[in-house]
């Protein structure tokens, strides 16, 4: 007898349109993932009853667990499809898209506003020309292991969607930009407009929205310490704002 992977999907045909239900039955084969399995379905799409039904649309791209494309709720679990192996989940495997940003179709969704938020904190370091500056100044060991894990996130809104204190209708910015933050401040050359990024998370969607749940930290899947970036950040905003103070 064929080995087969159930799967039920929550679909919805477009932004505000009714999501509803839908059951696929595909061949099991050895060493699948999510992606996989929602490539065989485009192949034939086929539901479970043998109804013709349209492609399950959803987003990936380097399929590695390093671009963060393919986010979705995998048997109630936020994380990505592509490092979702079949044979270690229960069937029927659930897929649902995120719920803390808006649906475009199936378990696509807009992730825009996590890079709109990333302009806002500035989350780059400005250079003045493309002419060879020489060699940067030397950094400790531990300083550089501290910012390649903050390098490690790409942006895949699984923290954000752990998070209790991210939702549509929260201001709160979210652990992800917080992070970048520290990230770009702790770069000598991001150090000189490091006061621009504290500013922006001192409003009303900043740091003070953080319920220190620790949600995040658990949930990212590159392991990035975003509550010991948080804790940085918020001893660097008072004291930002001490020397503001002062400064009057």
């Amino acid at each position: 007898m064929m080995k087969t992977i159930r799967l039920r999907i929550r679909r919805q045909e477009g932004p505000g349109k009714r999501p509803y239900w839908e059951e696929f039955s595909i061949p099991w084969q050895p060493g699948m993932n999510v992606v996989a399995c929602l490539m065989e379905i485009r192949k034939n799409p086929v539901n479970a009853r043998g109804k013709a039904t349209t492609p399950v649309v959803w987003e990936s791209n380097c399929l590695e667990e390093v671009c963060g494309a393919c986010s979705m709720k995998v048997n109630g679990v936020a994380r990505q499809a592509c490092s979702a192996l079949v044979d270690g989940l229960r069937q029927p495997i659930v897929l649902e898209p995120l719920s803390s940003f808006p649906v475009v179709r199936d378990l696509a969704v807009d992730r825009s506003a996590m890079f709109e938020r990333l302009k806002k904190v500035q989350a780059w370091v400005e250079v003045d020309g493309s002419h060879p500056l020489g060699p940067g100044p030397r950094h400790s060991e531990n300083l550089q292991a501290f910012r390649y894990e903050l390098s490690r996130c790409m942006t895949c809104g699984v923290c954000l969607e752990a998070c209790p204190n991210y939702h549509r209708r929260s201001p709160f910015m979210g652990p992800q930009p917080l992070a970048q933050v520290l990230l770009f401040n702790l770069h000598p050359s991001g150090a000189l407009t490091g006061d621009r990024r504290l500013e922006a998370i001192m409003g009303p969607d900043g740091i003070l929205g953080c319920g220190q749940a620790q949600n995040c930290v658990r949930s990212c899947p590159k392991g990035v310490p975003l509550t010991r970036a948080i804790s940085v950040l918020q001893g660097e905003t008072v004291r930002y704002a001490l020397r503001r103070w002062a400064s009057r």
